[in-house]
This record gives C-alpha cells, sequence and structure tokens, in this order.
C-alpha cells in the first residue's frame, strides 16, 4: 500500500507542488520535524511544515538517492545543497490502512546542516503563518 503513497509524495514532491498533501495525509499524521524537540501533531501542522520543507529543501539539488519500502514503512534517503552546505537526511514515512501518511519524520546531518535547515526553515514557517 505505501508505494501508491510514495509515488504520490514523490508527484507532489517534483513538482515543488505542496497543493496534493491533503489527499495523501491522514487527519491525525504525526511530523517530527529534526529541528523541533516536539512532535507536531495534526493534518495543518504537518502540511505547513512539509510546505515550508518543498520550499526550503528542494531546490535544484534536491534528489532522492535511496528507497526502501515495506509494507507500510518507507525510508527515502535524500541529499541536497543550502548555500554551499551540503545536506543529507532521509524521511522515514508510514501509512495507515487507508494509504494515508500518518507519520513522517526527517532526520538530517551533519550538524550544520542541521543549523541551515532551522535558520531557513524558521524563515519560511514565518512566512507562510
Amino acid at each position: 500500500m505505501i508505494e501508491k503513497t510514495i509515488a504520490e509524495w514523490h508527484k507532489l514532491v517534483e513538482a515543488r507542488d505542496a497543493a496534493g498533501l491533503d489527499a495523501i495525509l491522514a487527519d491525525n499524521v504525526v511530523f517530527h520535524s529534526p529541528v523541533v524537540h516536539t512532535p507536531q501533531e495534526g493534518k495543518a501542522i504537518t502540511s505547513l511544515y512539509l510546505t515550508a520543507a518543498l520550499r526550503t529543501l528542494n531546490n535544484e539539488h534536491f534528489r532522492y538517492e535511496r528507497e526502501i519500502l515495506d509494507g507500510n514503512n518507507a525510508v527515502l534517503e535524500f541529499s541536497t545543497n543550502l548555500e554551499g552546505i551540503h545536506i543529507n537526511g532521509i524521511d522515514m514515512i508510514h501509512c495507515d490502512d487507508q494509504g494515508r501518511i500518518d507519520d513522517f519524520k526527517v532526520m538530517v546531518r551533519p550538524l550544520k546542516a542541521v543549523n541551515k535547515i532551522h535558520q531557513m526553515m524558521a524563515a519560511m514557517l514565518e512566512k507562510l503563518k
């Protein structure tokens, strides 16, 4: 089931368009940010974070390098470059039995990448609010 959901996610990323998020996110989705300590619960806040990420991280350097799909779980390794800083990370995604994402966790390395993402995502989130 995760295959269809991840195919839709890839379309959103490729188009750099968050309009389709509502269709693939469960109402009770939980988002785990690499820079925010507490999980963010609900479709509205998750959509906000993912929209900001699509506009910040998803630049001309962004690409998914590896993908592991198993049951309702997916791990997508990505890389990008922000202002000369190479970023390597993973999206860990779980979908419910209806094929909607109910858990989305982002992990990033190295530390200077985490710091750059924190700075740029904070600015983007402020702009989106």
